[in-house]
């Protein structure tokens, strides 16, 4: 077997990404169910299919997950509601986009691109660098 340097360091990367990846719809359908819930009063099926741009059948599987997994309560014909842990993912997922978007901005970047790559970055950051882009906001924020 041939020993490729540095191996272990990017098979842990690469676990990491997976795990993100496979976080990543979970962190924004809750999040969606939250912001619909503050915005509307109430999050339907239909309203998370659409704002996701996915088929409502796409959704309803998702949603079975979510269920499963002790993240949301579905009943039929009612709103979606999200449980403790649900609100507690969702909470922790609009704190996260809130740093790396104020991160982007702080770096100069437009308002249109910092939403986009925010989007794409939220869920792949690691705790020490989020922590690290709260601190640089705040030196940058002083510094200008």
């Amino acid at each position: 077997m041939v020993q490729v340097p540095g191996a272990a360091r990017r098979a842990a990367a690469f676990r990491r990404m997976r795990d993100a990846r496979s976080s990543e719809v979970a962190e924004d359908y809750v999040e969606l169910v939250g912001d619909l819930i503050a915005e509307t009063g109430q999050a339907r099926l239909t309203d998370l299919a659409d704002c996701l741009g996915v088929a409502p059948a796409t959704a309803a599987k998702v949603l079975q997950r979510l269920q499963r997994d002790g993240l949301v309560e579905t009943r039929p014909y009612r709103s979606i509601t999200l449980t403790d842990a649900g609100e507690r993912m969702a909470d922790a997922s609009r704190e996260r986009h809130r740093i790396v978007h104020e991160f982007l901005l702080a770096l100069g970047v437009s308002p249109e691109i910092a939403e986009g790559d925010t989007e794409g970055i939220e869920h792949h950051v690691s705790p020490e660098t989020l922590s690290l882009f709260q601190t640089m906001t705040e030196r940058l924020r002083q510094a200008g």
